[in-house]
């Protein structure tokens, strides 16, 4: 059974900072491409970051400079690291693990960790 556990969401005030941690477990975490996704209210869900195999990392504009995607491979985790946070960061916060096997993709969420940024 594929589990991915996201935590660390939460209250923060402008300016402020948050790590998200995402546990995984029933995959082999090293063949996915993890990746860190929101959503907020009346909005489609977007990627935030992405780390791959390699760690060669993506992430959206918005966030490029303020955060950063890591990955541990013996700990089967991945994390955000999200600084100098602002209101329009008010989300919840999914981790995602993908990757294609020949013609099957296999494609995992986690159940939605919210941020809310407000003062």
């Amino acid at each position: 059974q594929v589990q991915l556990v996201e935590s660390g969401g939460g209250l923060v005030q402008p300016g402020g900072s948050l790590r998200l941690s995402c546990a995984g477990s029933g995959i082999i975490f090293s063949t996915y491409i993890m990746g860190w996704y929101r959503q907020a209210p009346g909005q489609q869900r977007e990627m935030v970051a992405t780390i791959d195999r390699l760690g060669s990392r993506n992430y959206v504009d918005s966030v490029k400079g303020r955060s950063t995607i890591s990955r541990d491979y013996a700990k089967n985790t991945v994390y955000l690291q999200m600084n100098t946070l602002k209101p329009e960061d008010t989300a919840v916060y999914y981790c995602n693990a993908r990757r294609r096997v020949g013609e099957r993709d296999d494609n995992y969420w986690g159940q939605g960790t919210q941020v809310t940024v407000s003062s």
